[in-house]
């Protein structure tokens, strides 16, 4: 008898502001139907065997929730009532134990820590009129993560697939300074649109995030491959067999690819921390780095890209240093890295201008809480002019 088809349902893969397109795109690319873009999160359908297989293979996800239950809220009483209202034994034992994240933005609300305790009432409590028993808090490793997003007077609550963020892939040392995000990184490198094939550089490495993930990215390796658990291993209706099979599927399309990745960071501490990072990684055939200043050190000769993510100024003292800095990373693109389209994002729009350069393309994106542009710059060989009069292909 053929197996029964498992049932679709709708899902939403949470991003950061700038990568809604990037991440529509991997979803298409990996199986996705009935995607829908909105601010910081892309809507789309599949069933079970898709949720793991967005988990393991997203590259610019932060979570994927699967919507339950959407009603209109009038206040916390209603928030409890219609919370109870849900049968939570299909989800979790009595025994269990549970979190709850609230996301709030809504006048009727002002504090999500509040909303989310009183969601956990209407949870254990009607485990404990049912059972006799309740399910206990764990906000480290619950066995199920309950999502409340709370927009204007609409609550929708989601059960979160896949526990902790997944920027946090597993390959990175923990005592490490804090990089840019994986996810921030990854989607850096899939909107400079490289090939997998020609030089790539980060110049200004610091921990290795953007190498590491350009270097997966060509390499075909999941982002989910370091990655030692995800919330739906622990769901009632986890299925062990169908997992394995998505991640045996997942890694079969990795491949050996030639290609070398460089990095360069003046920090001698800062450059072993990041060849650190490489090792642990699994990537030392890879990516090489080098302990140099950016303006001192000899690119490899173009077509390539380069993406770097320099300091933004918070840490320097007087204006004109920043402002410098930029002047002398344009004058070394000019110098240095012909053939190359540079990238960089930075949220000092002012020290940007410095750069000396007109930029082909800005994007907007967030490293964190800070509002960035990702700026495409070409340096052309020659004169642009004669550039854009080569033929297509031509050399």
């Amino acid at each position: 008898m053929p197996k029964e088809r498992m049932p679709d349902f709708r899902m939403v893969a949470k991003t950061v502001t700038g990568l809604e397109d990037v991440l529509s795109d991997e979803l298409l690319k990996l199986g996705a139907r009935d995607i829908e873009k909105h601010n910081r999160a892309v809507s789309f359908t599949g069933d079970q065997g898709f949720m793991y297989k967005a988990n393991m293979n997203l590259r610019t996800a932060l979570r994927i929730l699967k919507p339950i239950r959407t009603f209109t809220v009038r206040n916390e009483e209603h928030l409890y009532q219609e919370i109870r209202k849900i049968d939570w034994a299909d989800y979790l034992d009595a025994d269990g134990t549970l979190a709850i994240d609230t996301v709030l933005s809504s006048d009727l609300f002002t504090h999500s820590h509040f909303l989310s305790q009183k969601a956990k009432d209407a949870v254990v409590d009607q485990f404990r009129d049912a059972f006799g028993r309740r399910p206990s808090v764990d906000l480290d490793r619950p066995d199920l993560r309950i999502n409340l997003h709370i927009h204007h007077d609409t609550c929708t609550v989601s059960l979160d697939s896949s526990g902790e963020s997944l920027h946090k892939r597993g390959y990175r040392d923990k005592t490490n300074l804090a990089p840019i995000n994986e996810v921030l990184a990854a989607g850096l490198v899939l909107l400079s649109g490289w090939d997998k094939r020609s030089a790539f550089i980060d110049p200004m490495c610091g921990s290795g995030t953007i190498l590491i993930e350009a270097a997966l990215i060509a390499s075909g390796v999941p982002p989910g491959y370091y990655r030692e658990e995800y919330a739906f291993q622990r769901w009632k209706d986890f299925d062990q067999d169908l997992w394995n099979k998505i991640y045996e599927v997942g890694m079969k399309r990795v491949n050996e690819n030639p290609v070398k990745l460089t990095g360069v960071e003046i920090s001698r501490n800062v450059a072993r921390k990041a060849k650190e990072n490489i090792r642990l990684a699994k990537l030392e055939d890879m990516i090489e780095v080098h302990n140099s200043a950016f303006q001192d050190f000899e690119a490899p000769p173009g077509p390539g890209v380069l993406i770097m993510n320099p300091p933004y100024g918070e840490r320097m003292h007087q204006e004109e240093d920043i402002n410098g800095f930029y002047r002398s990373i344009g004058d070394t693109f000019k110098q240095k890295y012909k053939g190359y389209t540079g990238w960089i994002i930075s949220s000092n729009m002012e020290a940007l201008k410095n750069v000396g350069l007109r930029p082909s393309r800005k994007i907007q994106v967030f490293n964190g809480p800070l509002e960035c542009r990702f700026m495409r710059f070409d340096m052309y060989e020659g004169s642009k002019k004669a550039s854009k009069m080569k033929p297509e292909g031509g050399e």
